[in-house]
């Protein structure tokens, strides 16, 4: 039973996700009809809850098995290869021992590192050996997938972090190959660096030229949102005013993700038979920021001072431009030009600050208010 409908960071099913309606009709037409997509968005504004809204509807599990893979994290083709078996595995596992034998069977590379839990299903393992060759492993799950009785449907989430591995060349090429010789999966192509993602896909000098469809989501609209979130309060017999979900989307830039939490906050403080109205607003986001207070506290103090002190500039101005002018520097009593470039760079690197054309903003927008409290 979910206790509150605003709900963060997994889907909890159709009843609880706004809208998206035209979003997963066009995904169900294109991967119904043999297209892979590349699905771009800026990141929280709800392309992984899209995915799995998608999945999870009737006749996509009845057609295909539905792989999520996460390679946010990793640098490496190794890395990619585990996250990538690891999802398969897991994918696999409530269909019955047969299917996990059939796995094995396949992954002769990594026989020796593969478990078994109770029910005979398989545990993903990758251990030494396999760091040598991930290629070899890799090619062992694209032949399982390609002799599965059932065809796959495969989202590959950040996918332009290949981009940043030190071989990624060779490995946008070698993922090229194996998906076009896949003819047992769709692939939908997740990514949130959406000048990344249109290079990997329009340049003709890419591995992966034209070879999905391109798909960007757009916000949310305001009244749709608005209707979503006083009907959640309705349900439990909460009145939401009007007015006030239209307020935190304006506060928030209609980034799903941060009105989602304020939502959640401004549900959790209103008592049933109550009635919540923007003057509340402030104190839900206050109180979400407090509870994260101390580890901003800790991501601030480890910063350089010139780092530090660019952060706190941008966050002050909400969305700054020409950050290396002679105004913006002489605003905020920066250094020089290259010091700023500098520092914006790391900044950047470290997910902390985002750029959108000539546009910096703090990329936690929490963060961001609790940046400009401190000043």
């Amino acid at each position: 039973m979910i206790k509150n409908p605003f709900v963060i960071g997994k889907y909890a099913g159709p009843e609880y996700f706004c809208d998206r309606v035209d979003e997963t009709d066009t995904l169900r037409q294109l991967i119904t009809n043999g297209n892979n997509v590349v699905l771009t968005s800026p990141r929280r504004i709800g392309k992984t809850d899209l995915i799995r809204h998608f999945f999870a509807q009737p006749d996509i599990t009845k057609e295909y098995i539905p792989v999520k893979v996460d390679i946010y994290s990793t640098q490496s083709l190794y890395e990619f290869t585990s996250q990538f078996g690891k999802a398969i595995t897991n994918a696999i596992r409530n269909r019955g021992k047969a299917w996990g034998d059939k796995f094995v069977e396949f992954l002769s590379s990594l026989r020796a590192e593969l478990t078994f839990d109770q029910n005979g299903m398989p545990v993903w393992g990758m251990g030494i050996g396999s760091k040598t060759e991930p290629n070899i492993t890799l090619e062992e799950i694209f032949r399982y997938i390609e002799e599965s009785k059932k065809p796959f449907l495969i989202a590959i989430d950040e996918f332009q972090q290949i981009t940043n591995y030190s071989n990624g060349q060779q490995v946008e090429a070698l993922l090229r190959t194996y998906i076009q010789d896949c003819n047992n999966a769709q692939f939908i192509f997740s990514g949130s660096q959406r000048h990344l993602m249109a290079e990997m896909f329009t340049s003709a000098a890419r591995p992966f030229f034209q070879s999905a469809r391109l798909m960007g989501l757009p916000l949310l609209k305001p009244d749709v949102y608005e209707d979503f979130c006083i009907q959640m309060f309705r349900q439990s017999d909460k009145t939401l005013n009007p007015g006030v979900a239209p307020e935190v989307y304006s506060r928030f830039d209609g980034i799903t993700s941060y009105m989602h939490q304020v939502m959640n906050q401004l549900y959790s403080m209103t008592p049933a038979g109550g009635v919540c109205d923007a003057s509340s607003i402030d104190q839900a986001i206050d109180t979400i920021i407090s509870i994260s207070a101390d580890a901003y506290s800790s991501i601030l103090a480890q910063l350089p001072q010139r780092q530090r002190d660019l952060l706190i500039a941008i966050a002050s101005e909400g969305k700054a431009q020409n950050i290396t002018s002679g105004a913006f520097i002489k605003r905020h009593n920066l250094p020089s030009p290259s010091s700023v470039s500098t520092s914006a760079n790391i900044l950047l690197s470290k997910d902390l600050i985002a750029r959108e054309e000539d546009t910096y903003l703090v990329y936690d927008r929490f963060f961001a208010q609790w940046l400009r409290n401190k000043r």
